[in-house]
């Protein structure tokens, strides 16, 4: 049995990745998107660190959260945001993006069902895994 705290903090820093993932896509300040892609990558750093991934984590921390997001936030603050905001932001462009994703969606179904492994799982039998050297 595992202990209750490594579960606890499993689930807080996956929510934290999926809560700031989505933060990111949905903020219309790139500012805050920054700032919410930093936490996601602390988060997964976290998440490295329980998996026993120290350098991983590491480097996630110093490279990414740090270098790389520092370098966005520079850009951010370059790039004339105004003459881009009046701009029309969404045009027709989501309607097709719900079909391209009901379409993606309804593939990655039709190949789970189609699967070996779900029909194996239905039949009741076990799943031979390849053995490790």
């Amino acid at each position: 049995m595992q202990p209750v705290a490594t579960t606890f903090f499993f689930y807080f820093l996956s929510g934290l990745a999926l809560l700031g993932g989505v933060l990111v896509i949905t903020r219309k300040n790139a500012v805050h998107s920054a700032l919410a892609l930093i936490l996601t990558l602390l988060a997964l750093a976290g998440l490295y660190l329980m998996l026993y991934a120290p350098f991983v984590a590491g480097v996630q921390i110093i490279l990414y959260a740090g270098g790389i997001m520092v370098l966005f936030l520079f850009v951010i603050m370059l790039v004339n945001l105004e003459r881009s905001q009046k701009e029309e932001q969404f045009s027709k462009q989501w309607v097709v993006g719900i079909i391209a994703a009901a379409a993606t969606g309804v593939l990655f179904v039709l190949v789970f069902l189609r699967s070996s492994a779900l029909q194996t799982l239905l039949r009741g039998h076990d799943v031979q895994l390849p053995e490790q050297s």
